[in-house]
Formats: C-alpha cells, structure tokens, sequence
C-alpha cells in the first residue's frame, strides 16, 4: 500500500509514545518503515499511574531506531502535556532535529480516574480536557504557525485564515485520535469521551482552516485496540464473556496497534493526500454490531 520510503527526508513528531504495546509506538515505528526522521513525545509517569504500568524507555528507544531508513535520525521528548507551556517548545524541538516538522500524531491520551456523570467535577473535567483536547489543539496550531505566511500586521482574533494556494502536494500531514463515543455510550468514561468528543466535532472546522495552509487534518478513532488494558493481569474493566462476545464478531479479536497505524501511515502518505477533514473508524467492523 505504500512505496518503501514514500516518506523520505520527512520529519514526524508522534506523540505518547512511550509504551512497546501502545498505539504511538506502532505508528512511529510505521511511519520509519517508510523512511521519516521520527520525534517521539512521552510522558512516563502516566503510564506509571495506570494498572498496565510504565515500559522501559530505552528499549522504546531502540525499538524505533530499528525501524530507521538509510540514516533516518531519532529524537525522543519528555514533557507533561496538561502544562501548556511545554507545547512550543516540544515542537521547535522537533522542527529543529532536522531543519523541517511535516507530519504531527496527537496520540497522546489521559485514561483511567474517569467516572460517570455523578462523578464529574471541575478539576476531572479539567484533567481530561487539558491533556485530550486543548493540548491537541495548541500542538496543532503550533505546527500551524510554522507553515502560516508571514503578516505585515498582526493577526486579529478571528481573522480569516489565508494561504498561497493553488498547492502542488500537501504541505504538512496532521492526525488526531477520537474514540469510540462517535459511536455509542462509554459509560464510566464521561471525562475522557467528552475530550475526545470535542475532537471529532471541531475536526472539520480546523480541517477547513489548515487546508488553506496546504496542511491535511484527519481524525482516526482506533477502536478497540489492546494496549495492555484488556490483559487478565493489567486490566482496569472486567473481562467476564470477553472471549465468548469476540467469537460472535467477524474476525474473532480486538484491534492490534498495527491496525490504526496502517491508517495513520496511509494518511501521511502521498496516497493519502485526498482525505480531508474526515473522522475515520478503524475498528474492523466492532461499530457495526
């Protein structure tokens, strides 16, 4: 489905990767496969908090540099992205291991301490929101900024954005998670489905903005993918007639990080490059039944 380096001298900051069995690492190890330069985020200590627990970061590390193309270069990040001062910083960095920052992952996530509606209060509200969606935001418009022309005056709030458009190719790839909330209840997950919810929504309103820039935004729910959250000895939910309810479905399991990943590396690709502003679901059908 893709050329072998039909990424090649491209730059990709993945975000929350710090887990071997993650999402973000699947992605970051695809989009080398494919010859970019990758620039991981991660924040450990989530991990830490969480009943699969934290992995070993440089086994993480060296799991990605695997997977490198003829001298495609490596850089990894820490930063707790609930502190927004962090966000400018984490992309220049990445802008700066090569000189360019063409595609943005807002992988990251903040799970677990959810609850139902009775159990919502400002500062859980706040807690999801902060990591989930604002974050995503500001990453996004940081990488924005760096493919905006420059003004002569400065931008007033609301100011229309306005490129150099006709463009020859897409001039930057972004890509942000939603779950599975576009699809029916997540109970007990009020917090984190209302964060990723504000995702799907906005996705085609600043779809339609950064394309006036050359840049592609497209939002991917996952599904239910194994991270760890779903083993008998890690898991936070119980798995009671889990095996007996995946023999009823059509190909008898849950999702696998490859799978979305396969997704998010055919939307940064060149083949990739006429989806815009979709909400896509990679679930292998989980939505249907």
């Amino acid at each position: 489905m893709h050329s072998s380096a039909s990424l090649r001298g491209q730059t990709a900051l993945v975000t929350g990767v710090s887990r071997r069995r993650g999402i973000g690492f699947a992605v970051a190890t695809r989009l080398a496969d494919l010859g970019a330069n990758i620039v991981i985020h991660h924040h450990r200590p989530h991990d830490l908090d969480l009943p699969w627990g934290g992995d070993d970061l440089d086994a993480v590390r060296a799991g990605i540099r695997e997977h490198l193309v003829d001298g495609g270069r490596f850089e990894d990040v820490g930063g707790d992205l609930a502190d927004a001062s962090v966000i400018p910083g984490l992309v220049e960095r990445a802008a700066a291991r090569t000189g360019r920052l063409d595609i943005l992952i807002c992988n990251h996530a903040k799970s677990g301490d959810d609850g139902s509606i009775l159990d919502m209060t400002p500062e859980r509200l706040d807690a999801f929101w902060d990591v989930n969606a604002r974050s995503t935001l500001l990453l996004t418009a940081e990488f924005a900024r760096r493919l905006a022309p420059a003004l002569e005056s400065p931008r007033r709030p609301g100011d229309r954005i306005t490129g150099d458009k006709p463009y020859a190719a897409p001039r930057g790839r972004v890509v942000w998670m939603t779950s599975g909330q576009i699809h029916g209840p997540m109970v007990g997950e009020v917090a984190y489905a209302t964060s990723k919810a504000a995702l799907a929504g906005i996705t085609p309103t600043v779809a339609a903005e950064l394309l006036e820039l050359g840049i592609i935004l497209n939002t991917v729910n996952p599904g239910p993918v194994n991270t760890g959250y779903l083993d008998p000895e890690t898991t936070d939910r119980s798995l009671d007639d889990l095996d007996r309810y995946l023999a009823t479905t059509p190909f008898g399991r849950v999702g696998r990080p490859a799978d979305p990943a396969e997704l998010i590396a055919w939307l940064c690709s060149p083949a990739g490059a006429w989806m815009v502003g979709q909400v896509l679901t990679s679930d292998g059908g989980f939505s249907l039944g």
